[in-house]
């Protein structure tokens, strides 16, 4: 009886240890705000959409796109239009998330 009493305290030891050394995770595994620079998607997100036109058409030219025109909001919410991009004419669309495609 002893010897049982004795092992399973020394189980319950050794278990208490093991899960001690399980390392914590290194921040969330996504970013909470992406990059200015970049999309965090390669399509357009659906999604109610708070961009103004105004505010949509700055977004797109600050990722270098010109000449943006155009500009309508879709059904799921996402801005799409024309635009210049390395001299030449393209389709341009911003998302909820700011993801310029």
């Amino acid at each position: 009886m002893r010897l049982t009493l004795t092992t399973a305290v020394a189980m319950g030891f050794c278990t208490t240890l093991a899960f001690a050394q399980v390392p914590a995770q290194q921040g969330p595994q996504n970013p909470a705000v992406k990059a200015m620079d970049s999309n965090n998607a390669m399509a357009p997100v659906a999604g109610a959409n708070s961009f103004t036109m105004a505010e949509a058409k700055s977004h797109i030219e600050g990722k270098g796109f010109t000449k943006v025109h155009a500009l309508k909001k879709d059904k799921d919410g996402v801005w799409r239009g024309k635009a210049m991009k390395d001299g030449q004419a393209v389709p341009v669309s911003l998302d909820y998330q700011g993801n310029v495609n």
